[in-house]
């Protein structure tokens, strides 16, 4: 992977952060994408040693800053590993939220994971062959109350991720739907997750950005479409499962 070339969304915290630097040593380039200036030149800055960092400051839940990321991706690619990470969610039921910020919600966590795939996988075809990780969440599997879009969304990404893989196998491209639960990455501690912090859940729950990082790459060698890091998320999902199932 020493010549490839990602791109990143949400990459100015969080797993996004994790992801560029697990791929530093393993990328020419990486393309950052995320709303925070001044934390993207951050990590350019550190990362300079290492791998060209380019930073693209977007917002992803408007055209404009989708038409800035697909025009990076177009100018600075073609990209041999896309990161879909840009997401936010909000706890509360969908009667009494803001339906702007639900609309958001579909907009960076669907629309742009499309569009992106779209503009990548033909580069992608002609190379034989990529990476694609759309990060959606445990919760995609064993959705919870107060969570409706951001459940949705992420289940779009898992069933959208595994058909594509299906696809595109015969090409040489590996998709994943990483899973992940509860990280210490600050999106619990965000505006609108009220009550979801570190202190409301027990420490096994947590787990460390760096850690989902690294099974994710790794689930890659084993083509693995829906990876779920951590035990407890595992049995969070398979206890979804199941009770799906006892209603059939």
């Amino acid at each position: 992977m020493s010549d490839d070339i990602a791109l990143v969304t949400g990459a100015s915290s969080g797993l996004g952060e994790a992801f560029c630097r697990a791929l530093a040593s393993r990328c020419k380039r990486i393309i950052a994408v995320a709303r925070r200036g001044a934390a993207l030149e951050a990590l350019a800055a550190e990362l300079a040693g290492e791998v060209e960092v380019i930073p693209v400051v977007a917002d992803l839940a408007s055209i404009e800053g989708n038409a800035r990321t697909l025009e990076a991706l177009r100018q600075r690619g073609p990209v041999s590993i896309l990161v879909n990470n840009a997401g936010f969610g909000a706890l509360g039921p969908f009667a009494e939220s803001a339906i702007t910020a639900q609309q958001a919600m579909v907009s960076v966590h669907i629309d742009a994971t499309i569009n992106l795939c779209r503009a990548a996988l033909p580069f992608m075809r002609e190379q034989g062959g990529g990476y694609i990780i759309n990060v959606g969440s445990v919760l995609a599997l064993a959705p919870l109350p107060g969570t409706a879009v951001y459940s949705a969304t992420k289940a779009f990404l898992a069933n959208f991720s595994a058909v594509l893989q299906e696809e595109e196998r015969p090409h040489g491209i590996r998709v994943q739907c990483l899973c992940p639960g509860l990280t210490r990455t600050g999106f619990h501690e965000a505006e609108g997750f009220s009550g979801s912090g570190p202190g409301e859940f027990p420490e096994a729950m947590w787990m460390q950005p760096d850690a989902v990082v690294a099974h994710s790459l790794a689930a890659l060698a084993h083509e693995e479409v829906i990876v779920v890091p951590g035990e407890v998320n595992q049995q969070m999902a398979r206890e979804a499962l199941q009770r799906q199932l006892d209603l059939v």
